[in-house]
């Protein structure tokens, strides 16, 4: 039974309306919205019908025709106001990210921090959409190549970022042109109502934004295919597991769009005999632990060489056992709930899976913390004689398996084993390992880091990976050409028409 005495859902209207989110958008809907926190339903959001979704995505392209004429630096400043509500929000809003995908207090602030810190480098960048000016091998002309808007982007959010993954794609996509329709995860549709408004606050302070720019679509899967199918979303970015990146992918190259896809990590970090091992300590059970294992960058394998395993092991399987694990609103446990019970299940699954292929399990078991519609766990640490079974998947839950190896290149073999290439990392002192590390024989993944774990990705950097995880990149660098169409131009302006290769074409 739901845990109706719950105070989360009066502190969740509370936090609502204070974000100017109306009561009748939480309220008599089909879509109940469950706080991980203590399994309490907080909110029954109605959910836009199907056969309205091609009218709003009209009033998007609408809306992109009208926003694509305004000069890229004004447009810039309409990010500079959403990102001042940001700011006077931040403390509500990552409450409310709290209390809705059962973040601690700090990661939720953190999360709205970075949609502060992408709205930053997207004002700059409004600046800064430049072009190339390439030599002709033709006499008396010039060759350019310019960026133009590509029109409406269709953004899929997961509930684990539920907000800062809208705003790495919303952010860059307002600047570059485009106007923006967001199809935020089931789990998390509260956080999604409240920046929507936030947005609208931004668009009211700022005048003349072309009503459909932010276009928000509450509802499930069939909300999502309509936004995907739809030939006027040219660019689609969804976030979320490799399965629905390939229904993604596949439905949006059927209609020629393109598709920026952040999917599954099975990211694992290597462990060097020079490595500093209190360093690596301290950055493995925070990248492995956080957000209770449900990070895309979470570090989920780790490879240790047999040198140093016998030392840095053992701490690590103490640290397991003594992390503090509770109600991430009320205590300051660093480790938080499950989202949900199928989590709680895939979790088992896996760690069933990995004692059938010879693995020993420290922890994993279930904790009881505000009873039974909560699923919180204890981390699991898996000690695995080699990479098979459930190590090559990966399960959104705080697992860590790790592996012995013996020298560098059967550690990088094992590291590269794996179907998903996001994030990765190496400890160490050894510049030469380090570099071989970051070669073209080293990591595969999108991210490589040194001396750090696999997650906390900065958002100057562009942030996506290779294979599964689908090739996308979001965020900074120069990750915004992904929301614009290229045009190459050439222009005579000679008084001779000379043709390119030294054709001859004389009449």
């Amino acid at each position: 039974m739901t845990n109706t005495s719950s105070s989360i859902p009066n502190e969740i209207r509370n936090i609502l309306a204070e974000l100017g989110v109306a009561a009748e958008q939480t309220q008599g809907g089909t879509l109940k919205v469950v706080s991980p926190v203590d399994g309490s339903v907080v909110a029954s959001v109605p959910e836009v019908p199907v056969a309205q979704i091609g009218k709003l995505i009209g009033e998007a392209h609408e809306a992109y025709l009208a926003w694509r004429s305004v000069p890229a630096p004004r447009r810039g400043e309409f990010v500079r106001l959403l990102g001042q509500e940001l700011r006077a929000a931040k403390d509500a809003l990552g409450r409310l990210v709290s209390l809705e995908v059962g973040k601690s207090p700090s990661e939720g602030l953190g999360e709205v921090q970075e949609m502060i810190d992408i709205c930053d480098l997207a004002v700059g960048l409004s600046r800064q959409l430049y072009g190339l000016v390439i030599q002709s091998e033709r006499e008396d002309h010039r060759v350019t190549e310019q960026w133009h808007p590509a029109g409406v982007v269709g953004v899929i959010s997961a509930f684990n970022f539920p907000v800062a993954v809208w705003s790495w794609n919303a952010a860059l996509a307002f600047v570059c042109g485009d106007a923006v329709v967001w199809k935020p995860s089931e789990k998390a549709p509260l956080t999604a109502l409240a920046v929507q408004s936030l947005a609208m606050r931004a668009a009211q302070k700022f005048g003349g934004v072309p009503s459909g720019l932010s276009t928000l679509l509450i509802g499930g899967r069939d909300v999502g295919e309509a936004l995907v199918d739809d030939v006027r979303v040219p660019v689609v970015s969804a976030t979320g597991s490799t399965r629905m990146g390939r229904i993604v992918g596949e439905r949006v190259a059927r209609r020629f769009g393109r598709a920026i896809l952040e999917l599954g990590g099975n990211n694992a970090s290597i462990v060097t005999p020079s490595a500093d091992l209190d360093l690596t300590l301290r950055a493995v059970a925070f990248s492995a632990m956080g957000t209770a294992g449900q990070r895309c960058t979470t570090m989920r394998r780790l490879i240790v060489h047999e040198n140093v395993y016998d030392n840095l092991v053992p701490k690590l399987a103490s640290v397991y056992k003594s992390i503090s694990i509770g109600n991430p609103i009320t205590s300051d446990a660093l480790v938080g709930p499950l989202i949900d019970g199928r989590a709680f299940e895939a979790m088992q699954q896996a760690l069933a899976d990995a004692k059938k292929a010879g693995g020993t399990v420290h922890g994993g078991e279930r904790v009881d913390i505000n009873g039974p519609n909560s699923f919180y766990v204890r981390p699991a640490l898996v000690e695995m004689p080699a990479q098979l079974g459930p190590v090559c998947d990966e399960t959104f839950a705080p697992i860590l398996y790790v592996l012995k190896y013996r020298n560098l290149e059967d550690a990088i073999a094992l590291h590269n084993g794996v179907p998903q290439g996001l994030s990765s990392s190496i400890f160490g002192t050894d510049i030469r390992e380090i570099e071989q590390f970051l070669s073209t024989r080293g990591s595969d993944c999108g991210i490589a880091n040194v001396n750090m774990g696999t997650s906390g990705a900065e958002i100057g950097g562009a942030f996506g990976g290779e294979k599964e995880t689908g090739g996308g990149r979001e965020s900074g660098s120069d990750a915004w050409k992904g929301y614009m169409r290229r045009q190459t131009s050439a222009m005579n302006y000679g008084r001779t028409l000379p043709l390119a290769q030294g054709v001859k074409f004389d009449i």
